[in-house]
């Protein structure tokens, strides 16, 4: 598996790239946006790690433009700016999962193993993933409902793919927390309930997801 490592700190840049490197990935680094943006265009890389202050061009925006180019990319960002504004607006863009600074090892590298698994999980199943009224384009991460063809964010994917996994159970605000988040969140955060108002703003008034009072939600058939 291949990782790209971008981070400007030099000495973390260093810790992280042994620390990988002595688990088995092979790793490759950069310590600007542009060179980051640059590297994460190459072929082949199965990871992003990206840090968010970053001379040149900003974490976010390297992330902004990944994920147009290459949404199939999953991004993990390792940052010190972990602010809850910060941290929803890198997921908006595409970030997979979000590792505050300072960082505990250990807890880095299970959260990159997820990653991964989660990527491989995705490339192994079918490029099209249906429901009784729309479809999900593993590769491309859009989805169609009629004539209707949407980009997706990795977080609105994910989301969505679980309800379409689930088509017709009612899926609780709690388990999509804990199952498409992949962490503990705060049990009053609203995250859920934004993905999903995006996921509605973007498949228009025939979008199949209900709101299930008290309950969670649904994806109807």
């Amino acid at each position: 598996m291949r990782i790209l490592v971008v981070e400007d700190e030099a000495r973390i840049l260093s810790f992280v790239t042994r620390a990988l490197e002595a688990e088995g990935y092979l790793v490759g680094s950069a310590q600007t946006g542009p060179d980051g943006l640059s590297r994460a265009r190459e072929p082949g890389w199965d990871l992003l790690v990206l840090d968010l202050r970053l001379p040149g061009l900003s974490g976010l925006e390297v992330l902004r433009q990944v994920h147009l180019e290459r949404p199939e990319l999953p991004v993990l960002v390792l940052s010190a700016r972990s602010d809850l504004p910060t941290k929803l607006r890198g997921f908006e863009l595409g970030a997979g999962d979000y590792v505050p600074k300072p960082f505990s090892l250990d807890e880095l590298l299970a959260r990159i193993r997820v990653q991964l698994r989660h990527s491989r999980a995705l490339s192994d199943e079918h490029s099209l993933v249906r429901s009784s009224r729309l479809a999900l384009d593993v590769a491309r991460r859009q989805v169609r409902l009629g004539d209707v063809v949407c980009d997706l964010s990795d977080r609105e994917f994910r989301l969505l793919h679980h309800l379409v996994q689930h088509e017709g159970e009612v899926i609780s605000r709690e388990r999509l927390l804990a199952e498409v988040w992949g962490y503990s969140f705060d049990p009053g955060s609203n995250v859920v309930d934004v993905c999903v108002r995006r996921l509605r703003k973007k498949l228009g008034p025939e979008a199949p997801i209900e709101t299930i009072r008290n309950a969670g939600y649904r994806l109807a058939a």
